[in-house]
């Protein structure tokens, strides 16, 4: 299977993917009635298929011109004592028959696929007569439904369950079926069709731990009697808070939640508030739209709703929500040149860059490499279903001989075959931060001509992407190119010079922002709504654009359009969030200001990294268990989406609570400070209008300060946890350089 890179830009090839299988069936094409009759003559097919083979013979299970096998034997002696079982009126024989689904009605709406019953037949368990055990095998049974109607359009093959004996293996079944639907049907299939497959199947046996399960299990274990024992000896042994040992405060689930959980409302001038808000709803825009692509790959009963439902604005909305992404890459490149920026000016001009890329990879990986023991290890064991382990973003076995390159932040380029698809985004942001002291150190000492030249490399990147989708004909919304949408997926979105607009245009509003720290702009009415005008018209623009093309649409766009807007709009965003972030912080923010800066974001955004880091892991596993037909609406996705989410956010508090406070607070006692030592005042004055105090004087004034969101933030989606005391001011200094 090809690499999809992009997991966000997956809606969009999942809705085209959607919109081919999409029925022809209109008025222009007819339905001739003796086909829909031959389609009726298997709507129950168990019954025809049993009834068919009263007397299986051996030649009926091995296909023509192969020698029967062992296996074979033994599947023919289970399946002759399924027969006897059914003659006899055995239950646990007509429980194999009953679990099998049937052609669904509502095919040309869309319902091409039936479950049956999969844990009636998964729990068949009958002695044999020769000391075995006969088992019950599920296996989805494809049958072309476009032979079945007379070639009328294009449609997809229907999905029926089956149910076998375990010892018979998905080419016996098979041919079994292929010689009942040439009896009853007189339908010929060439031998290239696979009416089943072996992936498709499963039975009551469970893989046995490997040793990588057993590993994150004694991972997990270690880390959650850790924070056990310091949470009991905080909660019973502790009287004085103050006295208790940092180390235990570093896993006490008491503190880190205290932490966690410790909203401010107090003004303070070095902190963007609104930060919170941007940050909580880019993470709920990204799981939103990949439930969105978890439903339009569900067993719906209205599959072809989708195509009308892609005719609609809303689509838009979800299609683009990859603009959340560039979202977090602005938020990231805004806070490492605002911070980094007053770091270098206390420090005259000095940046400790080993320590800057220690602390940065300190802070993601353990979290990373979690995440990846939890998807490729522990997920396969913690679910079942009819559909389990067959449709996730990722097929996480690639991890086996690829992982190393994830916890190296270099998997968007070193592999195609990436170990969690979603960490894309941490590879570009890290690569990013990498070269982030070079920019500083450009800007520190060219001021406004070092902005200069990082705005010259904006643009020239921004014209390398213009230049590449025009050269080899890319296209958004047909996958031109030669190689079809993976591969503009990944040439336009893989690599890191290709996304980095949105981090580049975030770097240089820091620094426009660090030039005005503790003025007062002040702006006329007429010129706040043409910000306001100007902010919307780009961020609707960005959403909105392609409305008018794409699949089932009227109208095509040419490749030129189509390179101004891929190269433009990722300029545009992040200047639309600008204006956000600007009028928020002078007073011009309104509704705006007063959403976006509630304290009830405040804990969703400290979770956003382990939120987004787990968030597939819940929807994999809740949408793997689907045992029955699901209908495509907004309205029961939204209702998917609000049972996903909350079980990710608790997902995201326990990890928070095992793995990320811990380990941040283990940095910060392990790690030097990295926070120049103050120096001594020759003579006190008074600081005028135009001073602010340092990040630190604050949080020796008011210790909640760093509960808010942190300007010493290193990336937009993980947040180090802000500790009490000695501890949290020292984890504060050492922030502040990222």
């Amino acid at each position: 299977m090809a690499k999809v890179s992009v997991v966000v830009l997956i809606l969009g090839l999942a809705v085209t993917s959607a919109l081919d299988f999409g029925p022809e069936i209109n008025e222009g094409n007819e339905l001739d009635a003796q086909d829909y009759q031959r389609l009726n003559k298997v709507r129950h097919l168990s019954e025809q298929f049993f009834s068919y083979y009263k007397n299986v013979t051996l030649d009926d299970l091995v296909p023509e011109g192969r020698l029967p096998t062992v296996s074979d034997l033994q599947c023919y002696a289970d399946f002759a004592q399924l027969t006897a079982g059914l003659a006899s009126g055995s239950l646990w024989a007509y429980r194999m028959i009953d679990s099998w689904g049937s052609i669904p009605s509502g095919i040309l709406k869309g319902h091409l696929k039936d479950l049956g019953h999969y844990d009636e037949c998964i729990a068949i368990e009958q002695s044999a007569a020769s000391g075995s055990t006969l088992l019950g095998k599920y296996c989805l049974a494809s049958l072309p439904l476009q032979q079945l109607l007379g070639n009328v359009g294009r449609m997809m093959n229907v999905q029926t369950a089956v149910c076998f004996p375990a010892s018979c293996s998905a080419t016996n079944m098979d041919t079994l079926l292929r010689r009942v639907l040439k009896q009853l049907v007189g339908l010929e299939l060439n031998s290239n069709q696979n009416l089943v497959s072996e992936n498709s199947c499963k039975t009551s046996e469970r893989d046995a731990y490997d040793g990588g399960a057993i590993a994150a299990i004694v991972i997990l274990s270690v880390f959650g009697g850790a924070v056990i024992i310091s949470t009991f000896y905080d909660y019973f042994l502790c009287a004085d808070q103050n006295k208790l040992p940092a180390i235990l405060k570093v896993f006490s689930a008491r503190a880190n939640s205290r932490s966690l959980f410790r909203i401010t409302t107090k003004p303070n001038p070095n902190v963007i508030e609104c930060l919170h808000g941007l940050r909580g709803m880019s993470l709920i825009w990204v799981c939103f739209g990949h439930d969105f692509i978890i439903s339009m790959t569900s067993p719906n009963i209205n599959l072809y709703d989708v195509y009308t439902w892609a005719k609609t604005p809303f689509k838009d909305i979800i299609q683009e929500g990859v603009f959340a992404v560039d979202s977090f890459f602005f938020i990231s490149g805004l806070l490492v040149a605002m911070v980094a920026l007053r770091s270098m000016e206390k420090a005259k001009g000095k940046l400790n860059i080993p320590l800057m890329y220690l602390h940065r990879y300190l802070r993601l990986t353990p979290i990373v490499a979690v995440s990846i023991l939890l998807y490729w290890k522990l997920l396969p064991h913690l679910g079942d279903g009819p559909l389990y382990g067959n449709w996730n973003f990722d097929s996480y076995d690639r991890c086996e001989g690829n992982w190393y390159w994830t916890l190296l932040y270099v998997q968007n380029y070193a592999t195609d075959s990436e170990c969690l698809a979603h960490t894309w985004y941490l590879a570009i942001d890290t690569q990013l931060y990498i070269i982030a002291p070079i920019l500083l150190i450009i800007v520190y000492k060219w001021g406004k001509k070092g902005a200069a030249v990082v705005l010259l490399l904006l643009l020239g990147l921004t014209a390398y992407l213009f230049s590449i989708i025009v050269i080899n004909n890319y296209s958004l919304i047909s996958g031109g190119g030669g190689g079809g949408p993976d591969d503009y997926s990944e040439d336009l979105d893989h690599y890191t010079h290709n996304r980095a607009s949105g981090w580049l245009v975030g770097f240089l509003f820091g620094y426009f922002l660090h030039t005005i720290r503790g003025k007062a702009i002040k702006l006329s009415r007429p010129a706040v709504w043409i910000g306001w005008i100007t902010c919307l018209a780009f961020l609707f623009t960005c959403i909105f654009a392609m409305y008018p093309y794409g699949t089932g649409k009227s109208k095509t766009l040419p490749t030129l359009n189509e390179a101004f807007y891929v190269s433009l709009s990722r300029i545009a965003w992040p200047l639309g969030l600008s204006w956000v972030v600007f009028a928020c912080m002078q007073g011009y923010g309104g509704l705006a200001n007063s959403f976006l800066t509630s304290p009830l974001w405040q804990p969703l955004s400290k979770l956003s990294f382990c939120a987004y880091m787990g968030h597939l892991f819940i929807q994999n596993l809740n949408a793997g268990r689907t045992r029955v037909n699901t209908y495509f609406s907004n309205y029961d996705i939204m209702l998917r989406f609000w049972q996903d989410f909350g079980f990710t956010v608790l997902l995201a508090y326990v990890m928070y609570i095992l793995i990320e406070a811990p380990c941040g607070g283990l940095e910060s006692l392990i790690l030097p400070n990295r926070r120049p030592a103050p120096q001594p005042k020759v003579q006190a004055a008074e600081p005028s209008k135009e001073e602010i105090p340092s990040p630190v004087d604050l949080e020796k004034q008011t210790p909640e300060s760093s509960a808010a969101i942190d300007l010493a933030n290193d990336s937009t989606l993980a947040t180090a946890p802000p500790l009490e005391g000695k501890t949290q001011l020292q984890a504060s200094e050492g922030n502040e350089t990222s």
